[in-house]
C-alpha cells in the first residue's frame, strides 16, 4: 500500500498522543496533520480534505462525536474515513460513535503497528470499487454508486459512505438474504473488527433516512432487500 498518497488528520487534545501517532504514521509514509479539539478538526478537515480522520472522543470546546456529526454534513468529505480512537470502551459509547457517522471505533491502548494495519485496511477497502458500477433502479428509487446518491420520488438523499454501501449491497440482489458475516466481509473486510451492533445501527439509519420498509430483518441470519 502506497501510504504516501494518503493524508491523515489526527484529532486529540493531548499533545504527547499527537506526537506519538504522528511519528509512527509518518514513519510509514503517511502525510499527517493535527487538530486539538473538535472545532479545529472541522476547519482543518474542510481545508485539507484528508483521506482519514483519527479522532478522540473527549475533548474541550467540542467533543469528537459532535465534530463528526458536523463533518458528515460537508459534501466534499463524504468519502473521508473517520475512526474514533478513545479509551471509552463501553458498548453505548461505541454505538453512539457509529451513529454519529464514524466508520470504525478503536479503543486504547492499541499497539501502533496494529493501529496502522487497521487504518490501511480501511483505506484499502475504501478504494476498492463496487463490484457493479451501475445505478440500481427499484420502483421510485435509484441508487447511484458513482455519485453516492439515492434519488427517491425525485428527491436526492445523500448517505454516509458506509450506509450507502450497505444499501447498495442489499439492493444489488433483491430478495437475497445476506448473512451478517457476508455484509461485514463485503463492507468492512475480514481484517477490520467492528462491534456486533454496527450493522443494526446502519440499517436503522438507512430505514429512517429513506423512509422505506424494503429492508427486512431475517432473525438470526441477516437482512434482505424486498422489491
Amino acid at each position: 500500500m502506497d501510504a504516501e498518497k494518503y493524508k491523515i488528520l489526527l484529532v486529540d487534545d493531548e499533545e504527547d498522543i499527537i506526537e506519538f501517532l504522528t511519528y509512527n504514521l509518518e514513519k510509514e509514509g503517511f502525510q499527517v496533520s493535527a487538530a486539538y479539539n473538535g472545532r479545529e478538526a472541522i476547519e482543518k478537515a474542510k481545508a485539507e480534505n484528508p483521506h482519514l480522520i483519527l479522532m478522540d472522543v473527549m475533548m474541550p470546546e467540542m467533543d469528537g462525536m459532535t465534530a463528526v456529526q458536523h463533518i458528515r454534513k460537508i459534501r466534499k468529505l463524504d468519502n473521508t474515513i473517520i475512526v474514533f480512537l478513545t479509551a471509552r470502551a463501553e458498548d453505548y459509547s461505541q454505538i453512539a460513535g457509529f451513529e454519529s457517522g464514524a466508520d470504525d471505533y478503536v479503543t486504547k491502548p492499541i499497539k501502533p503497528k496494529v493501529l496502522i494495519k487497521r487504518l490501511e485496511a480501511l483505506l484499502r477497502r475504501s478504494n476498492k470499487k463496487m463490484k457493479e458500477n451501475e445505478t440500481i433502479h427499484i420502483h421510485d428509487m435509484s441508487i447511484d454508486p458513482t455519485a453516492y446518491v439515492v434519488e427517491k420520488a425525485g428527491e436526492k438523499i445523500f448517505l454516509p459512505k458506509k450506509e450507502f454501501s450497505v444499501l447498495y449491497l442489499l439492493a444489488s440482489t433483491p430478495n437475497k438474504v445476506f448473512r451478517r458475516s457476508e455484509i461485514f466481509h463485503e463492507i468492512w473486510g475480514d481484517d477490520v473488527i467492528v462491534g456486533g451492533r454496527t450493522i443494526d445501527v446502519h440499517i436503522r439509519k438507512i430505514r429512517e433516512k429513506l423512509g422505506i420498509n424494503n429492508i427486512k430483518t431475517v432473525k438470526g441470519v441477516g437482512y434482505k432487500f424486498e422489491e
